[in-house]
């Protein structure tokens, strides 16, 4: 199975998620929203970036389980999550997060940025408040 994603906590607080290109199946997008998940493990405020640089489009099914996703834990985000960054250059996959963010806000702050240094310096903006 080729990762939908790549789930980077080396830096943490600061969370690099990273889509990898590869097509979203059902397994490999229920292990990038489990992984996702599991960083709220820590149960310290984190900020997370999404690079999706080389995001492809997921299958509507994918962005409805992304939507559930954020209902399910909304709580956890919100006691948790200072703001995620999302690096999208691709027109058609900003679409696609506003689909998403339709289907079901986003719980907490977040910023379209144009580069990763971009949201990098706002997610360690919002973790220095921490």
């Amino acid at each position: 199975m080729d990762p939908y994603a790549i789930i980077d906590e080396s830096t943490f607080p600061l969370v690099n998620i990273r889509f990898t290109g590869a097509k979203s199946t059902d397994e490999n997008f229920r292990a990038y929203l489990e992984q996702t998940k599991a960083c709220y493990r820590h149960e310290k405020p984190l900020a997370i970036i999404f690079d999706a640089t080389k995001a492809t489009l997921p299958a509507i099914s994918h962005q409805k389980m992304q939507a559930l996703w954020l209902k399910d834990n909304e709580g956890l985000m919100k006691q948790y999550c200072l703001g995620t960054a999302y690096l999208i250059p691709n027109p058609a996959i900003r679409a696609v997060l506003k689909m998403i963010f339709s289907f079901q806000k986003q719980p907490v702050a977040y910023r379209v940025v144009r580069t990763v240094d971009e949201g990098k310096e706002w997610v360690e903006s919002l973790l220095k408040w921490t």
